[in-house]
C-alpha cells in the first residue's frame, strides 16, 4: 500500500493537498473521489454548471476542467520522474489553461467524462509504478518533488477544488 509522503518530498505550498487525503489505499481513494465528484455534480443544470461566485472567477465548468487537465499534466510529471527523468518538467499557468479550455462550450456531462477518463488513466499508471519508482525524485517547476508525493497531490487537489465547489458555488447562501 502506498504510503503517505514525507514532507521533504514536495514543496511546501504543497502541504494543504498532501494533507487533504486521509490514510488508507490510494488507489481507492482515487477511485472513490472521482465518484464523489460525479455524483456531487453529475445532476446539476448548465446554467447551475456555469455559476461563478464572484467576477473572475471561474465557473463549476471551469473548475471541472482545472482538475482533469491538472490531472494530466501530474500524470506526466508522475510518470516521468518515476522513469528516472532528471531534467527540469515545465510549470503552466492554470488561469490561461482555463481561458483556453474554452470549458463552458462543453457541456457538464462531457467534462465529467473526460475527468473519469483522466483519472482511469491515472490509477493505471499507479497500478504499474513500483515502490522504488515512487520514490524516485526529480524537479517540476523548479521544485524537488517525488513521483509518491505527485500522486497525493493529485487526489489532494480534487478534494481541494470538491470542497470550494460545495462552500462557493453550491451552498445556498453564497448563491444569493
Amino acid at each position: 500500500m502506498l504510503r503517505k509522503p514525507e514532507t521533504n518530498e514536495y514543496p511546501p505550498y504543497y502541504k494543504e493537498y498532501v494533507n487533504n487525503v486521509p490514510g488508507g489505499d490510494l488507489l481507492q481513494i482515487l477511485e472513490d473521489q472521482q465518484k464523489e465528484t460525479k455524483k456531487l455534480l453529475k445532476d446539476l443544470s448548465e446554467e447551475t454548471a456555469e455559476y461563478q461566485y464572484a467576477p473572475g472567477k471561474w465557473t463549476i465548468k471551469e473548475v471541472v476542467g482545472h482538475i482533469t487537465d491538472t490531472e494530466r499534466i501530474m500524470c506526466y510529471r508522475l510518470l516521468s520522474i518515476a522513469r528516472g527523468e532528471q531534467g527540469m518538467l515545465p510549470g503552466y499557468n492554470d488561469d490561461e489553461y482555463v481561458k483556453r479550455g474554452n470549458f463552458n462550450h462543453f457541456s457538464l456531462t462531457d467534462l465529467l467524462h473526460h475527468q473519469a477518463l483522466v483519472r482511469q488513466n491515472t490509477i493505471l499508471l499507479l497500478s504499474s509504478v513500483d515502490e522504488e519508482a515512487l520514490l524516485q525524485r526529480g524537479n517540476a517547476n523548479g521544485s524537488e518533488v517525488t513521483a509518491r508525493a505527485i500522486a497525493y497531490i493529485i487526489a489532494g487537489h480534487e478534494n481541494h477544488h470538491r470542497r470550494l465547489i460545495i462552500e462557493r458555488y453550491l451552498n445556498s447562501d453564497a448563491k444569493q
